[in-house]
């Protein structure tokens, strides 16, 4: 199979884009996305007070928004292989900020909920796009940092979420929460300077093959939410259709070639255990902190800050390993520095505070590390008329990750209410550990093919 071209020869064969400004400014974005992604979350207490509200209906704040965010996520990806990336960021940028104008103006549970469902149904343009234009338009040469660069954004807006929401909240209130994201409308202008001028393709979008897709992760999501046996039928149902759909026309939503590609199937579940990992690790942690050590709100997100920031810092080294080494090596840095932190956390994260201090550092290092690898990866294994579809995929599927993570992990902790910390906690953590090593499982067998491709082809 053949890898991306390192220039933009099929969109325009003179245009050079000016790559750090515009990597540094989508950065930027996917920082302040990601943070109203977990900010909110710390608001859930005050919105259920203000708003007189019950928990289970004020959950769908938080579900409505990932289920929104994940499906809009893929579908902006796949619109890029026919609309062009500028035009596609201007539409998802002017809904999220205008969602957020709304979002601070909300009173009533119904407005704040359309607010953040249409806050997700914008800002899903910015992390796929991300990626696709990096993988388009930027040389394999210097592609490793760049998507280091916007991966350890991610992290930084992970681990940050949780200390800016919490503050906000507590001396502004939350409708505050959504002017932060009110600042993109600022970025618009920049974004359509820079940003590569690029042809509309003039192909039938498959409708049809987008519903069934969301229907089917909003489907998945909903199940783990709530186990209910009718909605996982539906389910079910609702991708057997979709398997059939995308059989029978010419371009559909997701490409099947895309599933037949056994090495990219393996990449995605690298990057699914990664999101798994990460994502129920900041669920767990301000439990132990909590619970445990009877830390508050603010300490428990001053613990989380260092091992943000570290991701953040490291990023420019990551991106610059990757370039001189490749991505394999990353890739397995990356995933044994998951495998000893997961380990680190199972026997020692009720000891002392101080060791999640650290050993999330390690963790934000690995996850920033494995991520921007993979991504980086699959842009060279991928044609390019699937780089659209296939970046989508990869964003549905760490998403998809992250929110099993946290149900999971949820699951796991009610069942085990009867344990004692220590033991609930490293039952938990070893089961991350036995997913990554898993995951590593998967990585040596995809490193044994590529090898045994690049023989057949030399």
């Amino acid at each position: 199979m053949s890898s991306v071209s390192i220039n933009a020869s099929q969109y325009n064969k003179t245009e050079v884009i000016p790559e750090s400004k515009i990597i540094l400014l989508w950065s930027f974005t996917v920082w302040l996305v990601v943070m109203n992604t977990t900010m909110f979350n710390v608001a859930l207490p005050s919105v259920l007070e203000d708003l007189s509200l019950n928990s289970s209906t004020a959950s769908w704040i938080v579900s409505g928004y990932s289920i929104v965010f994940a499906i809009s996520t893929l579908t902006y990806s796949r619109l890029s292989d026919f609309i062009p990336i500028s035009r596609l960021l201007l539409i998802g940028l002017s809904i999220l900020g205008i969602a957020s104008i709304v979002g601070f103006f909300s009173n009533e549970f119904i407005f704040l909920l359309l607010a953040r469902v249409f806050q997700a149904a914008g800002a899903g343009a910015v992390p796929g796009l991300a990626m696709v234009l990096a993988g388009r338009y930027i040389p394999v040469s210097r592609r490793g940092k760049a998507m280091a660069l916007i991966s350890s954004a991610a992290s930084l807006g992970f681990g940050l979420g949780p200390v800016i929401g919490g503050a906000i909240t507590q001396y502004l209130g939350w409708n505050f929460l959504f002017l932060v994201t009110c600042f993109v409308l600022l970025f618009i202008p920049v974004f359509l300077k820079l940003l590569p001028k690029e042809d509309v393709r003039p192909v039938r979008f498959d409708t049809v093959g987008g519903v069934l897709t969301g229907l089917g992760v909003t489907g998945l999501l909903l199940f783990l939410s709530t186990f209910s046996y009718i909605i996982l039928i539906f389910t079910i149902f609702v991708i057997f259709l979709m398997w059939k759909h995308v059989h029978k026309i010419d371009l559909p939503f997701i490409q099947p070639s895309l599933l037949r590609n056994t090495q990219y199937i393996k990449l995605l579940f690298i990057g699914f255990s990664a999101f798994v990992t990460h994502f129920a690790t900041l669920f767990l942690m301000p439990i132990v902190l909590t619970e445990v050590f009877e830390k508050d709100a603010a300490t428990v997100g001053l613990m989380i800050f260092p091992g943000a920031i570290l991701s953040a810092i490291a990023a420019q080294f990551i991106g610059r390993l990757i370039d001189h080494y490749g991505n394999p090596p990353l890739m397995l840095g990356g995933n044994v520095f998951l495998i000893i932190a997961t380990t680190l956390f199972g026997f020692l994260s009720t000891i002392s505070p101080y060791f999640i201090l650290i050993t999330y550092m390690f963790m934000s290092t690995g996850f920033a590390t494995l991520t921007s690898s993979i991504s980086n990866e699959i842009t060279r294994i991928v044609q390019t008329e699937e780089i659209g579809s296939g970046m989508g995929m990869v964003q549905l599927t760490q998403f998809f990750g992250g929110a099993f993570g946290v149900t999971i992990t949820g699951v796991l902790l009610t069942l085990q209410k009867n344990y004692t910390p220590e033991t609930i906690y490293r039952n938990i953590y070893l089961g991350l550990t036995a997913l990554l090593v898993g995951a590593l499982c998967i990585f040596v067998f995809y490193i044994k093919n590529k090898k045994k491709t690049e023989i057949q082809l030399s």
